[in-house]
């Protein structure tokens, strides 16, 4: 079993499949200083904020600039990233804005030294087990996908009504 947040395209010649986890919102994320100059008016507050963003082939990267333009938002884009944890590391040292799924907001907010300025479910991290089974059948594998699907991707922010959470 391969875990991973986009499924397996089919233009490669390997037999698998994709199984979904789940998926949560993103939260927004900075320095302390930073996510406090951000976070009044969330998420018009961002208009020309420095953002960290994910690289251009992720599919997390086109739902990000679809809700921004859909809302009239242009951020600047300070670095783009294909690994999830060095762009954390850039927004721990303070270089910009980046974003987490929000259901780790606790996690990453300890573990780097930031805050969160806002989420939104209108932008949504999907994950996927990939195996080699159609269905899944090894107990290991299932209680992973059980675990995943019951206790992980509870998002707290859906039916909120508005769209988007200030944090």
């Amino acid at each position: 079993m391969v875990l991973a947040d986009t499924p397996i395209g089919s233009a490669l010649n390997v037999r698998a499949f994709n199984h979904p986890l789940g998926e949560c919102a993103i939260t927004f994320f900075a320095v302390p200083g930073v996510a406090a100059r951000y976070r009044e008016g969330f998420p018009q507050s961002l208009h020309q904020a420095p953002m960290l963003v994910p690289a251009e082939s992720t599919a997390l990267r086109g739902a990000l600039m679809h809700w921004l333009d859909r809302l009239g938002i242009c951020t600047r884009i300070v670095g783009e990233f294909e690994d999830r944890a060095l762009m954390q590391a850039f927004g721990q040292a303070g270089v910009g804005v980046f974003m987490s799924p929000s259901v780790i907001d606790a996690e990453t907010a300890r573990q780097h030294g930031v805050e969160p300025i806002g989420s939104t479910p209108e932008v949504r991290e999907r994950y996927y087990a990939i195996s080699a089974e159609r269905h899944l059948s090894h107990p290991a594998v299932v209680a992973v996908s059980q675990a995943a699907r019951l206790d992980i991707f509870r998002d707290p922010i859906e039916g909120d009504g508005e769209g988007l959470k200030p944090i």
